[in-house]
C-alpha cells in the first residue's frame, strides 16, 4: 500500500507543477529558481529524452504502460524484496504514471526545468524520478541482486 501512496504523490506532484508551468509561463515566462544555475521554462516535449523519436506518442504510450504492469508485478509479487530495487521501481513507476498522463491526454509531456550553466535538456519532476529510479535499479542489479538472493531467485516474504 505504501508504494502505491508514493507513486501517487509521485504523480500529484508531478501534474501539481504542470499545471502551474501551463498557467504561468506557457506565453513565455520564466523564473529563476536557484540564480545562474536552474530556471523554470514552458516546454512541450512530443519526443522522449532530448527531443529525440517526437511525434512517437502512441509507441510512449504503450510502452509505458506495458512498463508501469511490469512495475506493477514486480511490486505485487514480491519477487524483489530488498528496499532499494522496490523504491526504485516505485520512483520509475512514479514518474512513468506522472508523464503517461500527459501524453495520453494532451500529446506531449510539459517540460520547465533548465539548467542555466550547461546546454541539457528541459525536463519536469517525472522526469526526476525516472532518471533516479532508473540509475538506482541499475545500482541493485550491478552490486546488490546476487549478493542478496545468493544467485538465486529473491526470497519470497510472508503475504500480510
Amino acid at each position: 500500500m505504501i508504494y502505491v501512496l508514493a507513486v501517487a504523490a509521485i504523480v500529484a506532484v508531478d501534474q501539481f507543477i504542470k499545471f502551474w508551468a501551463v498557467s504561468s509561463l506557457q506565453y513565455g515566462g520564466s523564473v529563476s529558481l536557484i540564480p545562474g544555475v536552474v530556471h523554470m521554462v514552458y516546454l512541450e516535449n512530443t519526443g522522449a529524452a532530448f527531443g529525440i523519436m517526437k511525434e512517437m506518442r502512441y509507441i510512449f504510450v504503450a510502452v509505458t504502460v506495458i512498463g508501469l504492469a511490469a512495475a506493477s508485478y514486480i511490486i505485487y509479487s514480491r519477487k524483489l524484496t530488498h528496499p532499494l530495487a522496490v523504491w526504485s521501481v516505485t520512483m520509475l513507476a512514479g514518474g512513468a504514471a506522472g508523464n503517461l498522463i500527459d501524453r495520453a491526454f494532451v500529446g506531449y509531456v510539459v517540460d520547465m526545468f533548465e539548467f542555466s550553466f550547461i546546454n541539457f535538456a528541459v525536463f519536469n519532476f517525472a522526469d526526476i524520478f525516472v532518471t533516479v529510479g532508473g540509475v538506482l535499479f541499475c545500482s541493485y542489479l550491478l552490486f546488490i541482486h546476487e549478493k542478496y538472493t545468493g544467485g538465486k531467485k529473491a526470497p519470497r516474504r510472508a503475504r500480510v
